[in-house]
């Protein structure tokens, strides 16, 4: 997140002695983005964090793609994806490019035994069902219905989940994810005309040092394999840190709907942006005020991005047959809109409940067996049944 935060004991001055009561020196630890060039963290950590006690047997994690060119309308039903105890395993692609993947998940266990650190990719994970707690070594995010957590790439994390069942919507992003940059001002501040601020923000806290030794398991995606680390100190040692690299989480609930006499195209829900694409937030707003104005939103077509619209909650008043979980995936090359007889149930109406998650990549998007087993076969011919 672009703005400085500071968590635990920290020196006066970077790259000088830290010492502990003991003497000891404890081990900074430089967390560095595009090389030297972009933001960055400082890490002190009770142990350096180049431990490595053991390196297990790597196994692939690579999508299997088998719809690569896709020109249909196409609906998912994603609380079809089995609820799974291991997180990772949990974990379902659905679909993706070359900039991104698209997943869902219903891990059912309260915690897991090891570590995650996803080496590529930016994570962002939005919390459909279920509350717990992010814990990383920059100290920990409650999180509940309606979050989006933002974790970094090469960030070590474990997920606590307070609850059995839950669902979640996950995005890898092969860049970094920011703010949208016109809601942004020159020093990276969130300007007044931005739907959401900093104080919506919700920053790691509680940071608590394990300084403990033993056998830690870390699972490490790189290109697309996991990699079994075993570290001889907790990944999560830090006495303090600083900087501008860490996770963080926002609600979706925090988001400020943008309205106006007439119906506003969808830039105005844009929540976080990466490379290629953007991910948006429906949320509850009251409709467009001018006397003839249609709530309903006018067809469009997808000239140059595919759009992705994850279902959370709420009724929508363009679209019929809709459930909670449902993923619509419109590709770019052919128009698409509201369903028959929303048009006119529009108008009048005064607010929508809607909320629902949205990913508009620019480059098309290839469908893996996973995402076609739990399609919605009819869909594309909802426009004229």
């Amino acid at each position: 997140m672009p703005f400085y935060h500071q968590l635990g004991n920290i020196p006066p001055k970077r790259h000088t002695q830290f010492r502990k009561a003991d003497g000891n020196l404890y081990a900074e630890e430089l967390v560095s983005t595009l090389g030297f060039s972009s933001v960055y963290s400082l890490v002190y950590h009770c142990h350096p964090p180049t431990l490595v006690k053991d390196i297990g047997e790597a196994w692939s994690v690579e999508p299997e793609y088998v719809l690569k060119k896709n020109m249909q309308n196409r609906s998912f039903i994603t609380f079809k994806t089995k609820p799974e105890d291991d997180y990772l395993k949990s974990r379902v692609v659905l679909m993706g490019n070359q900039d991104l993947t698209v997943s869902s998940a219903a891990p059912a266990n309260g915690t897991t035994d090891y570590f995650v650190k996803n080496a590529d990719a930016d994570e962002v994970i939005f919390i459909h069902e279920g509350s717990g707690k992010l814990l990383t070594v920059y100290g920990e995010i409650i999180f509940e219905h309606g979050d989006y957590l933002v974790i970094p790439r090469g960030t070590i994390y474990k997920i606590h989940f307070d609850t059995p069942n839950n669902r979640l919507f996950i995005t890898e992003s092969f860049s970094p994810i920011v703010t949208p940059k016109r809601y942004r001002n020159e020093f990276g501040q969130l300007l007044e005309h931005s739907p959401f601020c900093e104080r919506d923000i919700k920053l790691p806290q509680n940071l608590q040092t394990h300084d403990e030794q033993g056998d830690f398991k870390v699972m490490i995606k790189k290109q697309n394999m996991i990699y079994p680390y075993t570290y001889a100190t907790h990944p999560f040692d830090a006495i303090g840190w600083d900087g501008f690299v860490y996770p963080y989480g926002f609600s979706i609930h925090n988001y400020e709907p943008i309205t106006g006499r007439l119906h506003m195209p969808p830039p105005i829900h844009q929540t976080f942006e990466g490379h290629n694409f953007v991910i948006c937030s429906f949320v509850p707003r009251l409709y467009d005020y001018h006397p003839l104005s249609v709530p309903a939103p006018y067809n469009h077509s997808n000239v140059d991005s595919d759009e992705v619209l994850y279902y959370v909650d709420g009724d929508f008043m363009s679209r019929k047959h809709v459930e909670r979980g449902m993923i619509s995936l419109h590709p770019k090359g052919i128009p698409h809109g509201p369903h028959p007889g929303t048009v006119e149930k529009s108008i009048g109406a005064k607010e929508t409940k809607e909320l629902a998650v949205m990913i508009d990549p620019f480059y098309p998007l290839q469908l893996t067996q996973a995402a076609l087993d739990m399609e919605d076969k009819g869909y594309w011919k909802s426009w004229v049944e």
